[in-house]
């Protein structure tokens, strides 16, 4: 089954996966407490706005909790923002979700992503038809495609390196690479190019 992108959160840890048929020649990169989205040095050139963002970025409440934001695109740099400024996760969701809206391309690709502390999480996302914001307490998937609503994931992994190896090699099609987070006192990044 072909999920495209999809995102995996709940209390303590987070994880996005890169599956793609139309931009394979991808990989995750590391800087600055952010993991980002990026083209191989041999991939074609593109002036798609939709190939490289930042998919993992950790973050500061002003009252000191640390936070990880993960997601599909460039709306995870406003939820980062909003979370940082001290909105809630629901409303740092929301509010850049319903106002950058789904992916203006020939799919009309959901927007996905989610805010994990270490004691709770937050997953959304936004089609054409919906924005849906749940907080979660257990492992929850959504995807952009065929699972697009959150449903409950069996995620295995308890550290960021693990979960992101582990969604790098679950069984849906096209993988292309994995970028994870644990949330504790502080943020744990990693990734997964499949190397």
């Amino acid at each position: 089954m072909y999920l495209g992108r999809f995102v995996v959160v709940a209390p303590g840890i987070g994880a996005y996966r890169v599956s793609s048929r139309s931009f394979p020649n991808r990989r995750v990169v590391a800087r600055d407490g952010t993991l980002t989205v990026a083209p191989t040095p041999d991939a074609p050139p593109t002036d798609n706005p939709y190939v490289s963002y930042n998919c993992v970025r950790a973050i500061e409440t002003p009252a000191g909790e640390s936070l990880a934001v993960v997601g599909n695109g460039s709306h995870v740099d406003p939820i980062a923002e909003k979370a940082a400024l001290g909105y809630p996760a629901r409303d740092a969701l929301a509010t850049a979700l319903l106002s950058l809206d789904f992916e203006k391309d020939d799919y009309d690709t959901p927007r996905i992503a989610g805010v994990v502390g270490a004691d709770a999480a937050t997953i959304g996302i936004v089609r054409r038809d919906a924005l849906l914001v749940d907080s979660v307490d257990s492992p929850t998937l959504v995807a952009t495609y065929e699972k697009n609503a959150p449903e409950p994931y069996d995620l295995i992994a308890t550290d960021a390196d693990a979960a992101a190896t582990e969604l790098l090699g679950a069984e849906f099609e096209h993988p292309v690479c994995a970028a994870a987070a644990t949330v504790d006192d502080d943020v744990s990044l990693a990734f997964d190019n499949g190397n």
